[in-house]
């Protein structure tokens, strides 16, 4: 998978999944940010995420919002490389991870710990 091609894909299938979720869901991930990336930076790596990571949630969790003193509004971040990889190159394998690696960190951002996404078939 190109660079070019992994990030269009990327972006597609979040729109799609974003567009399948119920509306109030829908209404509540439309506030998080995604934000997408080929690896982890230097800066992440050295807050202690794995330089494999396919998908980290930042910020103030959807209860935590508007009591939060975390100056940073809510994202997902998505390192398009490493799904690439973990995907070997299959578009369609890449496709269906980008959208399970999106939902799983929307969980998060709604308060899922990882036993309750595994739970959901989001591990």
């Amino acid at each position: 998978i190109r660079r070019e091609e992994a990030f269009d894909a990327a972006r597609c299938v979040v729109e799609q999944a974003l567009g399948a979720l119920p509306q109030p869901l829908q209404r509540r991930a439309e506030a998080v940010a995604v934000s997408y990336y080929w690896r982890p930076s230097k800066t992440i790596a050295s807050e202690g995420i794995a330089s494999d990571t396919m998908g980290m949630f930042s910020g103030p969790g959807f209860r935590e919002e508007l009591m939060s003193a975390d100056p940073y509004p809510p994202r997902i971040y998505l390192f398009l490389g490493n799904i690439a990889r973990e995907a070997k190159g299959d578009i369609k394998a890449f496709r269906r991870e980008v959208r399970r690696t999106y939902l799983h960190e929307l969980g998060h951002y709604l308060g899922l710990d990882e036993d309750a996404l595994e739970a959901r078939g989001l591990g």
